[in-house]
C-alpha cells in the first residue's frame, strides 16, 4: 500500500469517528442517524450533476448496497436502545473486516501477504478486547450487533465490486448516499413524521457536517478500494475507533483507561503492518 492511500484511509477513518461522535451526542439515535443521511443525501443532489456518472453495470451494486445501508442504520439504533453503545459499536466494527478479509480472498479472488492478514488480525483484536471491556449488560445487544457486523460486511464488499465498475469513485459514492439518504428519509416521513420532522429541523445544523463527514470519510474509503485490496481497506477503516477514543478522551471528557489503552496501541500497530504489507 502506498503511503498516500494509506494517509487517506487514516484521514477517512478521523472523518468516521467525527460523524459518529454528532449522532451519538444527539438525543434521539435513528433521528441522529436519519439527519446526518439526509443531509448527505442533499448534498449528493447538488453535486451529481457536476460528477461523471457510474456505468450501468455498477447499477445492480448501488441497489443492493442501498438496502443493505438502510437495514444497517436501523439496526444500529434497534442495538442501542437495548445494549452499551461502547460496547456493541466495537463489537460491530471489529467483527466486519475479518468477514471481509475471508470472503474477498476465498470468493472475489483478492489475495494478501502474511503481514496483512497479521494487520488486520491485530486491528480486529485490538476492537473486539475494546468491546469486552466491561460487563456486557444485554445479551439481545451483542446477538445484534454479531447480525450487523454481517451487513457492515455485506455492503463493503458490495460497494467494493461496484466502484470497481463503476469507473468514477465520486459519482458511484455521490448515487449512494443520495440513494440511502432518500429511502431513510421516505421511511420516517411515512412512519414517523409527527415526531422526526421537528427533530430534523432543530438539528440540522448538526447534521450538515456530518453529512459531509460522512460522505468525505466513505467516499474516499471507495476511492481506496481501487487501489488496494478490499479486506486492508476495510481494517484501516476501523481505526476510526482509535479516533473515537480520542475524541472521548480529549473532548468529551471521558476516562479511557486499562485494556482500552492497550487496545488502543494494538490499532495502531494493526496500522503500521498494514502499511508495511
Amino acid at each position: 500500500m502506498t503511503l498516500s492511500v494509506f494517509c487517506i484511509l487514516l484521514f477517512a477513518a478521523l472523518l468516521h469517528a467525527s460523524w459518529n461522535a454528532i449522532v451519538k451526542s444527539g438525543s434521539d439515535k435513528l433521528y441522529s442517524a436519519i439527519a446526518v443521511s439526509g443531509s448527505a443525501a442533499l448534498i449528493a443532489l447538488i453535486l451529481l450533476p457536476f460528477s461523471p456518472q457510474p456505468t450501468l453495470a455498477s447499477v445492480p451494486y448501488l441497489a443492493v448496497s442501498c438496502a443493505l445501508q438502510v437495514v444497517y442504520t436501523v439496526l444500529v439504533a434497534k442495538t442501542y436502545q437495548v445494549s452499551d453503545m461502547s460496547q456493541t459499536y466495537p463489537l460491530m466494527r471489529g467483527t466486519a473486516p475479518l468477514l471481509v478479509a475471508l470472503i474477498s480472498v476465498l470468493i472475489l479472488g483478492d489475495s494478501l501477504s502474511g503481514v496483512a492478514w497479521g494487520g488486520i488480525a491485530v486491528i480486529c483484536l485490538s476492537i473486539l478486547a475494546m468491546a469486552f471491556n466491561g460487563r456486557m449488560q444485554a445479551r439481545k445487544g451483542i446477538w445484534l450487533a454479531l447480525i450487523n457486523s454481517g451487513f457492515i460486511a455485506g455492503y463493503t464488499l458490495v460497494d467494493g465490486t461496484g466502484v470497481r465498475l463503476a469507473g468514477s469513485a465520486l459519482g458511484y459514492t455521490l448515487w449512494t448516499f443520495f440513494l440511502n439518504g432518500f429511502c431513510l428519509l421516505f421511511w420516517a416521513m411515512l412512519v414517523r413524521r409527527r415526531e422526526v420532522t421537528p427533530y430534523l429541523l432543530a438539528s440540522w445544523k448538526k447534521g450538515i457536517p456530518g453529512g459531509i463527514g460522512t460522505m468525505g470519510s466513505y467516499g474516499l474509503a471507495l476511492w481506496a478500494m481501487t487501489q488496494a485490496p478490499l479486506a486492508v481497506v476495510a481494517a484501516l477503516r476501523e481505526t476510526s475507533i482509535l479516533f473515537g477514543a480520542l475524541i472521548a478522551f480529549v473532548l468529551l471528557k471521558e476516562q479511557v483507561a486499562g485494556l482500552r489503552i492497550v487496545a488502543a496501541c494494538g490499532i495502531a500497530a494493526g496500522a503500521i503492518l498494514l502499511r508495511l504489507s
